[in-house]
This record gives C-alpha cells, structure tokens and sequence, in this order.
C-alpha cells in the first residue's frame, strides 16, 4: 500500500506506522556482516574505540561459518538484523515525509523465536497492540491481509489486530475507525471483492517503488522468496498495474496502476 501511503501523508493526514514484528529472520548473514563491518569501520574513522565491535564482528564470522541449516542466530545477530530492518523502516518513513516518532517499533514477542517456525499468538501480543490503539486512537488503520506469505507470519499479525479490535469495537473512537486490509507480494484480491480503488500516476508509482528500494536488504535476494522469482516490487508494479487494467477492461477510469483494498467490520 505504500502509494496509499504516501497519498495520505501528502493530503496532510497524521499517520503512523506500526511495526508489528522485527523481521529479524527475513535478513541475510552476508548483510548483517556487512554491518558490523561498517560499524567498526566507522567508530575506527572517528577514533572511536572499535575493540567491542571487532569482537562482535569475529564472533559473527566464526558462528557463520559454521551455522547448520536451519541453526537459529545468536542473540546479538538476531538483535543487529532486527536493528538494519528498523533503520530501513525510518529511512522510508522519512522519505515520505514522516517524523521519526511516528515509526512504532512494537516486536511483537511470537515472532521473537529466532526460527521459522512462530510461536501461537498470546496474551502479550495483544496487549501491546491494544495499548498502541488506545494511544494513538485512529481514525483508519490499514493492515496487511496476505495470508499467502511463506512463514505465515501475516496470519498472525492480522490475528493480533483482530483480537485488539475484540477488546476496544466499544470505545468511543473505535466507533468512527475503519480497518482496510491490502495484500501483500503474493496474491491481490479478486475484482469483486474490492471495496476501495486508490489510483496512482506514473510519477506515484516511481515513489512507491523508491519506497521500497530504500528497504535494501529485502531488495534482489531475501530468504523468503516463495515461487515467484520476481523481486518484491516487480510484483507489487504488476500486480497494481493488473488491477488498473481490469478497471479499464470494465469500463472505468484508466489508470497507471490501482491498490485495492477490502474494508473488515469489527462491530
């Protein structure tokens, strides 16, 4: 949803962003190297003492080296790969315009298994979720509703989202918020189900992929790639593209490209 995105911020809306999980997993050990490696390269520059940092980077080295398939990350890997994907986050958040304290980094503990493999939705997941929604009170919320992604991962989020709704549909400000659902790299929702069509220009499409591009270490090979061979944001350009062909195929507008959305009641 990332032109929706940028559309609402320029129509000078206050939005923010939710980071559910860290994705910690979906980073590759050649990026987190390359890292560390910058960060002992930048505190040496700056006569900064390196000696922790160089530690932490053989340390890195030698458990890669030896890693099994499937081996889950040391604590301080999954930490640093966490932290690449929030600057990524920010970075894209201000390209579009928002300030930093808009990003919400929640790391939702199921995710937090260092594995594949999830830990079931809990208590804790919810809390913080509710806990966000009471503070920042939306007026819309926009959540992923792929459920085609390789980890189920998405299942989860969304899970999250479902049961915090369950526990504030009855609060004041929770009556006028409407939850859009967007899909992800995987799949776009069938022509009939479409309850909202927000257009976009060549121009838009162009930052929307830019948005995307600053997200590096998901850009060429990421661990989850699925079937689909194609880089994320090919998918997301042909898939929004499809879309706006079938609204011209129906006899609407014709447009560059189209992100769809499917609105979930909640009452």
């Amino acid at each position: 949803m990332g032109g929706t995105f940028i559309r609402l911020h320029e129509q000078g809306h206050d939005v923010h962003v939710a980071y559910q999980t860290s994705g910690n997993i979906a980073v590759t050990d050649e990026f987190v190297l390359r890292f560390i490696d910058f960060a002992v390269g930048f505190e040496g520059m700056f006569d900064i003492s390196n000696k922790k940092s160089n530690e932490i980077l053989e340390e890195a080295k030698a458990f890669i080296r030896s890693k099994k398939t499937s081996q889950k990350d040391t604590p301080e890997i999954r930490a640093i790969k966490g932290l690449i994907r929030r600057c990524e986050a920010k970075a894209t958040c201000r390209y579009v315009g928002l300030p930093d304290e808009n990003a919400h980094f929640m790391n939702l503990p199921f995710y937090e298994t260092g594995l594949v493999e999830k830990k079931p939705m809990g208590p804790e997941d919810v809390k913080l979720t509710v806990e966000l929604l009471r503070k920042l009170k939306p007026q819309q919320i926009y959540c992923a509703g792929d459920l085609a992604d390789p980890h189920g991962t998405h299942k989860v989020c969304l899970d999250v989202i479902f049961a915090a709704l369950e526990e504030v549909k009855h609060e004041d400000w929770a009556k006028d918020c409407w939850v859009w659902l967007y899909k992800g790299a995987w799949q776009e929702w069938d022509i009939h189900e479409i309850e909202m069509a927000v257009p976009m220009s060549p121009d838009q499409i162009v930052q929307k992929r830019t948005g995307i591009f600053i997200h590096q270490s998901q850009k060429d090979v990421v661990p989850f790639q699925g079937t689909d061979l194609r880089e994320f944001w090919q998918r997301a350009e042909d898939r929004n593209a499809n879309t706006a062909d079938t609204y011209d195929r129906l006899g609407l507008q014709k447009y560059a490209a189209i992100e769809a959305f499917v609105r979930y009641h909640f009452m």
